[in-house]
């Protein structure tokens, strides 16, 4: 069972080699409506790899994808993009852990 079990991200990628968009990772959120039925939210960041095209270089392509039981949508975006989308998702992350630690805080004193 050991080096035979892979997250399903690997796994997929290791059962499609030759394709060009690699899954990189997905988070599942599980949650129920009003009648107390199951829905599933998933996000996913695949890549695209970097690439000559016509003897020229070109950027790899990150693809953002939000998917649910009914549809799904998905934003391609250059690597500066994702770096500015991930640097300003780094500080927000932050300041509400601090939020919520002071809160803490707040409430043992």
């Amino acid at each position: 069972m050991g080096s035979d079990f892979y997250p399903l991200p690997l796994f997929i990628n290791r059962l499609f080699p030759s394709s060009s968009m690699a899954i990189e990772d997905e988070i599942i959120h599980w949650w129920k409506d009003e009648k107390g039925e199951q829905h599933r939210n998933a996000m996913r960041i695949e890549r695209e790899n970097a690439q000559e095209v016509n003897g020229f270089p070109r950027d790899g392509v990150i693809v953002f994808r939000i998917m649910n039981s009914a549809s799904q949508q998905s934003i391609r975006l250059s690597p500066d993009e994702a770096l500015r989308i991930s640097t300003q998702l780094l500080a927000v992350a932050k300041e509400l852990l601090n939020q919520k630690r002071k809160l803490w805080n707040e409430h043992e004193d």
